[in-house]
């Protein structure tokens, strides 16, 4: 045999959809591996969505191994009947005896509510997709942690027949109901991001003030989305490259004839992105509440504390002394931090001149804007954007 003769590849077959940002974080973890370990691969992915169980793609192909999200008995059964080494990438665990590798949905739970609780919280709920069982063992997960701690946690879930999301809306009103009566404020945690943005057009045509009646997070910080939601979603950053890396590391093993335990390896969430839908202190008291949600709305004015006491018919002295008793600081001061939030997201976000991002955030003179800013964080604007707001 030559020493220049090419090694025979392993056919692979991915059973991954990429139409959503933790699929591809799985498709990026798996080609991250290849790369690092110049593994002889000849990769075949279809074009298929969330629970597609048409493998007609795969009638004429003769493989070696398979990664896949086993989330519905028809690619079970596929998978089954194919007999190749398989890593399964969902927590279903339709079929037992595969090695599994799978985010940790306690730790998400977890972190979840830990979110809302340092946030003051008292009431909690969960908006769950029945179709999918890590959306079940996360709604458990976030039941079991908070009860844990004390306090009770409401559920609301998808009708199986409407869970799909072309056909969310035909079951919306149902959810627009619970939110109304809903107990105020409230945490929510949705199962998923697409989850998370449904919850907020909900909130919208039920007139549930988001952050402050009803705050929300999602899962798996699909940045597009999340942003292109109302207000911006929060999401925990699972690391679903680390997830895909592994699966293919493990698949490698298996191809190769080694025995892998038939065991779930579970992977912990990084972080949480916190964005406007969950960033807020849970204020029983309306008064505040109302004027936290009108200095929000007018951040990008040149607003001051007179205009709040002339809108809520307020005196000063009962306005300060209610902002300390619920918070801990002044309407002033609230008024700032709002303001000076819109400032590092605009410096971040876009190329806006200093003198633009002031005139948009209502303050009257750039050099005050500056002065405020570096007040507040100890660094100049223009040094925020340099280092895109890595320094804090």
């Amino acid at each position: 045999m030559s020493l220049f003769t090419t090694p025979q590849r392993k056919q692979v077959a991915l059973l991954i959809e990429t139409s959503n940002e933790y699929a591809r974080g799985l498709l990026n973890g798996i080609k991250n591996y290849l790369r690092e370990h110049a593994s002889s691969w000849s990769v075949t992915l279809g074009e298929h969505s969330r629970g597609s169980n048409n493998f007609a793609w795969l009638d004429h192909w003769n493989g070696d191994g398979i990664i896949a999200r086993i989330e519905n008995e028809q690619t079970a059964r596929f998978i089954r009947e194919k007999g190749l080494p398989a890593i399964d990438v969902s927590a279903s665990r339709r079929i037992p005896s595969l090695p599994c590798v799978e985010t940790n949905d306690q730790s998400i739970a977890a972190m979840a509510a830990e979110h809302f609780l340092e946030r003051g919280f008292k009431h909690f709920a969960f908006y769950g997709d029945p179709r999918f069982q890590w959306s079940i063992l996360r709604g458990e997960a976030y039941q079991s942690y908070l009860k844990s701690k004390g306090y009770d946690c409401l559920y609301f879930e998808t009708p199986a027949d409407a869970a799909h999301e072309e056909s969310w809306h035909s079951s919306s009103e149902e959810l627009i109901r619970w939110l109304k009566e809903l107990p105020k404020p409230i945490g929510i945690m949705a199962c998923y991001d697409i989850r998370g943005q449904q919850l907020l057009e909900a909130c919208r045509y039920a007139g549930v003030a988001v952050p402050d009646e009803a705050a929300v997070i999602g899962v798996d910080n699909d940045e597009l989305l999340c942003e292109l939601s109302t207000p911006p979603l929060s999401s925990i950053q699972t690391n679903a490259l680390k997830t895909g890396y592994l699966a293919a590391q493990l698949l490698e093993r298996m191809m190769a004839g080694e025995a892998i335990e038939e065991r779930i390896h579970l992977i912990e969430p990084i972080s949480i992105q916190v964005r406007l839908s969950s960033n807020v202190l849970a204020v029983e008291d309306k008064l505040v509440s109302d004027v936290i949600r009108f200095i929000r709305n007018h951040a990008h004015e040149d607003i001051q504390v007179q205009h709040l006491l002339d809108h809520f018919s307020v005196s000063r002295r009962v306005l300060d002394s209610r902002f300390q008793k619920a918070l801990g600081r002044t309407p002033h001061d609230e008024i700032l931090a709002v303001k000076l939030n819109l400032v590092k997201k605009l410096l971040v976000d876009t190329k806006l001149a200093l003198a633009t991002i002031a005139e948009r955030t209502g303050f009257k003179h750039t050099e005050y804007m500056s002065v405020a800013f570096m007040r507040a964080t100890g660094i100049r604007p223009g040094e925020y954007r340099k280092n895109k707001g890595t320094v804090r």
